[in-house]
């Protein structure tokens, strides 16, 4: 299927690795020039350099910044050799806070838990979606997470904000851009194979004295594929949201 986007600008937060990696991959092989943004600069550009040789004949820029502040967002929006502000699409995503409990948290811990998670995407959609809009198309998927359908426990910091984004961008989405050809989707990933799971399951295996391999079967064992997903599956989801025919 030809998804349409071929010659596009797509923005691609925390894209050197996992599943924002996937999604600017899953964009690359279909013809879109893609501004890659990373906090690590090594990983950003290995990844962006191995884009380039996956995907000839697309443009592929590694901006090396933190998204979520300030001076990242605008190294990101004025890429050299990208398109400025005039992104075709926008895929936000950020790394979510640390898990814990509601008592431990201060209203600093709060406000970086809001500040990445829901003012951080809001505020990138605000610098694109009018362009977008004026052009006649444009895309905006935010990466969030599962738990903001089904909360879990011990991450209050990442329901609170995530479900923050999820109301606003809800409201955003009925307010009229839809006629003017630009949608917003939320992708809720569960458990992907990526470094962050990865931590997450040595983080399980330390606390409970477990074998990292029975922590790994058991939390596989809870899914109804039996196995976690790929980045490079949810690489292609985004892709085609990002698509004429979404």
């Amino acid at each position: 299927m030809d998804l349409g986007i071929k010659g596009k600008w797509a923005l691609v937060c925390g894209a050197s690795k996992g599943l924002g990696q996937g999604c600017a991959q899953a964009l690359a092989a279909e013809g879109v020039h893609v501004v890659m943004v990373a906090r690590g600069a090594d990983a950003l550009n290995a990844s962006a350099e191995k884009l380039r040789g996956q995907a000839p004949g697309v443009q592929v820029l590694a901006v090396t910044a933190d998204i979520t502040t300030p001076e990242g967002r605008a190294a990101a929006l004025a890429a050299p050799g990208g398109p400025g502000t005039a992104f075709d699409i926008v895929v936000t995503n950020a790394g979510g806070p640390p898990p814990g409990d509601f008592r431990d948290w201060d209203r600093d811990a709060w406000i970086k838990a809001v500040d990445a998670n829901m003012l951080t995407p809001i505020e990138l959609i605000k610098a694109t979606v009018d362009g977008m809009a004026a052009r006649g198309f444009g895309r905006i998927v935010n990466i969030t997470s599962s738990a903001v359908k089904a909360p879990i426990d011990i991450l209050g910091l990442s329901n609170g904000a995530r479900s923050g984004l999820t109301g606003f961008v809800a409201g955003l989405a009925r307010s009229g851009i839809a006629a003017q050809g630009v949608t917003i989707n939320n992708l809720l990933p569960g458990k992907f194979d990526t470094d962050r799971l990865q931590a997450t399951l040595a983080s399980a295996a330390s606390k409970t004295g477990k074998p990292l391999d029975d922590i790994r079967s058991g939390q596989m064992g809870q899914i109804p594929a039996r196995r976690f997903g790929t980045p490079q599956e949810f690489g292609a989801i985004c892709a085609f949201l990002c698509s004429v025919h979404a």
